[in-house]
C-alpha cells in the first residue's frame, strides 16, 4: 500500500464493527429480508433484485447457485428450480452497512420469468414503457 492509502473498507475512525469490521453480520429488515442486487459476470448487467433470508443466503453461498426468499409464496426458491435457468454465484459482496448483497452471477439461459435476459428489459420514457 502507498503511504497515504487506505486500505479498502477499514477506517480507523469508524467504530461500527457492521461498517469497519471483517465479520459478516448482515442488517435483515423488519421481515428479516435483505435485498439481492444480481448482475452478469460476463457484462455487469443487472438480471434482477432479490429478497434472501438468513437461511437463504447460507444456501446461496454453500451451493454457489443463487437462493432466495419469495415474499409472494412465503418460502425460499433457488432461481431456476422450474426453468432450469440457474444463476451460478461467481462472487457475493456486502455493502457497507450490511443492508444489500450484490451477487454477480454466470446466468444459465434467460433471468427473468418472462425468459428475457433481464428483468430489466423496459426502460421509461414520456409516453410510457420502451424496450431496452
Amino acid at each position: 500500500m502507498l503511504a497515504g492509502q487506505r486500505c479498502l473498507g477499514y477506517d480507523p475512525n469508524m467504530t461500527d464493527k457492521r461498517e469497519s469490521g471483517w465479520t459478516l453480520d448482515p442488517k435483515y429488515d423488519a421481515n428479516g429480508l435483505v435485498t439481492a442486487v444480481i448482475t452478469d459476470e460476463a457484462d455487469g448487467a443487472v438480471l434482477m433484485v432479490g429478497h434472501m433470508n438468513a437461511e437463504a443466503l447460507a444456501k446461496s453461498m454453500e451451493t454457489r447457485t443463487a437462493v432466495f426468499f419469495s415474499r409472494s409464496r412465503q418460502r425460499l426458491w433457488q432461481k431456476g428450480e422450474s426453468s432450469g435457468n440457474i444463476l451460478h454465484i461467481v462472487e457475493i459482496r456486502i455493502d457497507c452497512d450490511q443492508d444489500a448483497l450484490w451477487i454477480i452471477a454466470r446466468p444459465q439461459g434467460p433471468t427473468c420469468h418472462t425468459d428475457a435476459r433481464s428483468c430489466f428489459y423496459r426502460k421509461l420514457t414520456d409516453g410510457g414503457l420502451e424496450p431496452v
